[in-house]
């Protein structure tokens, strides 16, 4: 049972990792944890609390919407960056606050071009 809550987590990190250009170092530090816990994480050796699972999985599905604007470089600068749209707070600290539905906010208007 345990092989199975982590394979979507595993699933998650690759994404962030390929995709998002982040490193372990990025997400150790965005999920509060150490490197060598998200290297477990990585090779489904242990699963992340639920309230992390869902951090991830919202930081995964960000990166996979930014990922249809931008290469993985562009990504990662993009959620560190401080965005006006979000009132001066980069995107991963409003992630990481469980408030992801501002940031989906703006990649919505992104989507409908109004937004550069």
């Amino acid at each position: 049972m345990r092989q199975e809550n982590t394979k979507p987590v595993v699933q998650f990190l690759e994404r962030l990792q390929q995709d998002g250009g982040l490193k372990r170092t990025d997400i150790a530090n965005f999920t509060g944890v150490s490197k060598a816990t998200v290297s477990r994480w990585s090779n489904g050796q242990k699963s992340p609390h639920p309230r992390t699972q869902l951090i991830l999985s919202d930081l995964s599905y960000v990166v996979m919407r930014l990922g249809e604007y931008y290469g993985r470089e562009e990504v990662r600068a993009w959620l560190y960056a401080r965005h006006p749209q979000l009132d001066g707070e980069r995107a991963i600290d409003v992630i990481r606050d469980q408030r992801t539905e501002l940031v989906i906010a703006v990649l919505d208007r992104l989507d409908a071009d109004a937004y550069v």
